[in-house]
């Protein structure tokens, strides 16, 4: 991903934060430019996505922080603009800027060990939230969740690079887990994108698998193991109790972890 530049910067949104004094570049995802903006206005998140995927995904977050910022009390960002720029085959979406650093950075600088359970227990219990929060009627699905991302995984296979292949894919069509109740779920709920201010949850970003779907696709993300996390039962144990409780076996964590995720 190519770092934003200001003269690349859509009128409506120039327009909207007037001058800008500068732009701060974080760590950079995969599926998106990421740009903080700093202006007389306030201080901004800028998310570019090209080409016709990942515009699909900015869009869809955009359209899921417009309800969860209006219809809930989760800590997300509101968005204020979205510009679709069809002759570049590319979108923008400007946001709230939430104070923070993501999970990962506070766990691996975190050195005591109480303070590190307790990033892993809120963790686990920010997720609890999500998935008891009731779910926008904007967000729900005629089909089952499960069905849609069966289609989105065969699409994406068809049309994309992704990890998964067409064996894989056959595999979870044909094993798909026993139906568990729908709820409100972030879709990608990793240590990147949950944010942490003093010790405490005080964001959660990247929106665009928000859904009424599967809490386990949730739990599953997040408890896959990582470089000093979730390496260890003690880990996944503190988590879960955070959660409040364990409604997902490994034949389960298998099925979402490491086959379905593998076409997104």
């Amino acid at each position: 991903m190519q770092p934003i530049q200001i003269g690349e910067i859509p009128t409506e949104i120039l327009e909207y934060v007037k001058n800008i004094n500068s732009i701060q570049f974080p760590r950079q995802g995969y599926t998106s430019d990421v740009g903080i903006l700093e202006s007389n206005q306030g201080i901004y998140v800028l998310k570019r996505a090209k080409g016709e995927l990942f515009c699909s995904w900015l869009n869809k977050e955009a359209s899921v922080l417009d309800c969860l910022s209006n219809e809930t009390n989760l800590p997300v960002p509101k968005a204020m603009k979205f510009v679709k720029q069809k002759q570049y085959d590319q979108c923008w979406v400007l946001m709230e800027y939430i104070e923070g650093e993501t999970l990962r950075t506070a766990i691996s600088n975190q050195k005591n060990k109480n303070k590190r359970r307790e990033l892993i227990f809120h963790f686990g219990n920010i997720l609890s939230k999500i998935h008891s929060t009731p779910c926008p009627d904007r967000l729900k699905s005629e089909r089952p969740w499960i069905d849609d991302m069966l289609l989105h995984a065969e699409y994406n296979l068809n049309h994309y690079k992704v990890d998964g292949n067409k064996a894989l894919l056959d595999k979870i069509k044909t094993n798909k887990p026993s139906m568990a109740k729908q709820a409100l779920i972030h879709g990608d709920f990793t240590i990147d994108n949950v944010l942490v201010s003093n010790g405490v949850i005080s964001g959660i970003i990247d929106w665009s698998g928000g859904a009424n779907g599967d809490p386990r696709y949730d739990l599953s993300l997040a408890i896959r193991p990582k470089p000093n996390l979730f390496e260890n039962n003690l880990d996944r144990e503190i988590f879960f109790e955070g959660y409040g409780e364990k409604i997902l076996n490994n034949k389960e964590y298998d099925y979402f972890a490491n086959g379905l995720n593998e076409f997104f």
